[in-house]
């Protein structure tokens, strides 16, 4: 009830009527509430309005399986990302960036550069102050490493990032532990600490790796009278163990959560009831639709961005084609002028090689002249021979003028025939590019969806979804072929998560780690990549008369 009503929650207030009662109201998207409510066995703030916090009383083991309903899943996804940000649940440097990114993929989607430019996350809160204060380290160099991991989440939906989020939260060492003040036997002071796993014991400078633990199915019986707690082991030949708390009020908050976390242990290991598997099967059959239509989606991104890339080529390609059009105008004008200019100077050389055989048939006609005239003296006859002579040579210089103008005319004609030829060709480019065909419309027409995806059907404000039996069997095969990807996905994420490490390792300052970070840092170098629930589980390996047994000589 609580996080149904904290899911819609968008603003609240208190206000003080008298001694330690209350008006609460509540406006959420469907309605406005106002009660009254009063406050009898805890200490409240004086300063006014008071806040609540609707928060998880008991963490579940596998987030995955447990958190059925989406609403319930964004909720505590939010819940476990404020204790860590808080610093009430410690995770690693290197972890705190994958699960940043891991927040800005549930946030903003998937990464685009174009939009998600430098800077987009400095008003984020997505580190703990700790990691940051411990390494030499700008804000742009953490959102450098953030975003990098960022962009490889992309294609999951926000329900995917945050279950993914929480499948790393969940073996954090602090995760769903609640901490207690206590004394043995001995009046040793020590910590007890209370999760879905069982009871652990802790020493007071060391929450990470618990001494002792107990789970639930060995424990048979829980109780207390006054400050002292008694715990009867399932065993019967095993004695009881008994703790005292430093604090009489926490012991009812200590009992409640023994039980309750006891309960669901036990209810984790069997048969869902029917409501359960009422609400599993519906929350499978929403996530079938919703990556129904996630497909859908994407196929229609695909076909919008395959539209708008043969839009972009089309466009190019019209616009080389104009561009060749001009070059072709251009070498056309080039042609006509070049043409032009050929036709002139044939025209003038061909007057030239007229004038000139206009001139040798005139000294010709000179020489028959001459020749024809009685010479009389001798001198006479040699001066005449002479000029004939030079009429001769006059003529022969004249004929070889004559032959090499009408040779050059000849070239001119064989150059403008050329040049009629260029014209030509570049007219009958310049015609293949107007007369090109048309290309296919820029907008296609969608295909029409395969046979096997199921129909959405919109009639007024109903929505109906038809699913198919072989959806269903396609979608248990894609849940344990994502298993075995997890598997091996595993691997590689902590192969990431140790080169980031060593990475920023230099840009560590030692005198600034804590004593938590002293205790990872050791907790890792002897028990490399152990697991939270490996680590109880050894603890367990134990007899429970040895655990009881260490427990009071602590």
């Amino acid at each position: 009830m609580a996080g149904a009503i904290a899911s819609r929650m968008s603003f609240s207030s208190l206000k003080r009527k008298q001694p330690k009662t209350f008006t609460v109201r509540i406006v959420t998207m469907d309605a406005e509430m106002e009660f009254n409510c009063e406050v009898l066995d805890h200490d409240v703030s004086k300063e006014e309005p008071v806040t609540f916090h609707f928060l998880a009383k008991f963490y579940p083991e596998n987030a995955e399986e447990e958190l059925v309903q989406e609403i319930t899943q964004h909720l505590f996804f939010l819940q476990v990302k404020k204790q860590i940000l808080d610093e009430k649940i410690y995770c690693p440097p290197e972890a705190s960036v994958l699960l940043a990114s891991y927040a800005v993929q549930a946030k903003y989607g998937d990464y685009d550069p174009s939009v998600h430019k430098r800077g987009f996350l400095a008003q984020e809160e997505l580190l703990p102050k700790r990691v940051i204060n411990l390494y030499q380290m700008t804000p742009e160099m953490w959102e450098e490493r953030i975003t990098a991991w960022y962009a490889e989440h992309r294609g999951r939906a926000r329900d995917e990032a945050e279950m993914e989020y929480l499948k790393i939260a969940q073996d954090l060492e602090m995760y769903g532990v609640n901490y207690f003040a206590i004394r043995n036997k001995k009046g040793t002071e020590l910590l007890l600490g209370v999760d879905a796993l069982g009871l652990h014991i802790y020493e007071p400078e060391n929450r990470l790796t618990p001494k002792i633990s107990f789970p639930w199915n060995e424990i048979r019986n829980i109780s207390y009278s006054d400050k002292e707690f008694t715990i009867k082991p399932l065993d019967k030949k095993i004695d009881v163990f008994k703790f005292n708390s430093l604090k009489l009020r926490v012991n009812k908050l200590i009992l409640q959560l023994c039980i309750g976390n006891h309960d669901l242990f036990m209810r984790r290991r069997k048969a869902d009831s029917l409501e359960v598997q009422q609400m599993k099967a519906q929350a499978r059959e929403e996530k079938a639709r919703k990556q129904m239509e996630r497909q859908r989606l994407a196929r229609e991104k695909q076909m919008r961005e395959e539209a708008e890339r043969t839009r972009d080529e089309l466009e190019r390609r019209l616009l080389q084609m104009k561009e060749e059009a001009t070059m072709a105008n251009e070498a056309l004008m080039r042609s006509e002028e070049t043409a032009d200019l050929l036709a002139e100077k044939a025209q003038i050389t061909e007057e030239e090689a007229k004038l000139l055989a206009q001139k040798a048939a005139e000294a010709e006609q000179e020489m028959q002249r001459i020749k024809a005239t009685a010479i009389r003296t001798e001198e006479e006859k040699r001066l005449m021979e002479q000029k004939v002579l030079e009429a001769e040579v006059l003529a022969l210089k004249m004929a070889e003028e004559s032959e090499r103008r009408a040779k050059e005319a000849d070239q001119l004609k064989q150059d403008l025939q050329e040049a009629r030829e260029a014209e030509r060709r570049a007219k009958q480019k310049l015609l293949e590019i107007t007369t090109k065909p048309t290309y296919p419309p820029l907008n296609p027409i969608p295909a029409p969806l395969p046979p096997d995806i199921p129909s959405f059907n919109l009639i007024g404000d109903s929505l109906s979804f038809d699913f198919k039996d072989t959806d269903m069997k396609r979608l248990s095969m894609e849940i344990e072929k994502e298993k075995v990807e997890y598997m091996e996905k595993s691997k590689h994420l902590q192969e990431q998560l140790n080169e980031l490490k060593t990475e920023i390792e230099a840009l560590k300052l030692k005198e600034r780690e804590t004593a938590l970070d002293i205790l990872h840092n050791e907790n890792s170098d002897r028990g490399g990549t152990s697991s939270k629930h490996n680590t109880i589980k050894k603890l367990t390996l134990q007899s429970a008369k040895s655990r009881v047994a260490f427990f009071e000589e602590l």
